[in-house]
């Protein structure tokens, strides 16, 4: 396991938060981002594609 090469995924967040459940503010602050248009590489799992699922609409996903 130590050689495998874990998968990753660039996560840029696009859209404001504002107008939207606070939940999902909260979603993208544990992300990681701190400012609009900042791109983060995260670990291609299941607990971070879940929470991409609740925010898709302010995000876009690459793998990388």
């Amino acid at each position: 396991m130590a050689n495998k090469k874990e998968k990753m995924l660039k996560v840029t967040w696009v859209r404001s938060a504002i107008g939207y459940n606070k939940n999902q503010a909260k979603i993208i602050e544990a992300l990681g981002f701190k400012k609009l248009n900042q791109t983060r590489i995260l670990p291609d799992n299941d607990s971070i594609r879940g929470s991409l699922h609740h925010v898709a609409h302010l995000v876009t996903v690459e793998e990388a």
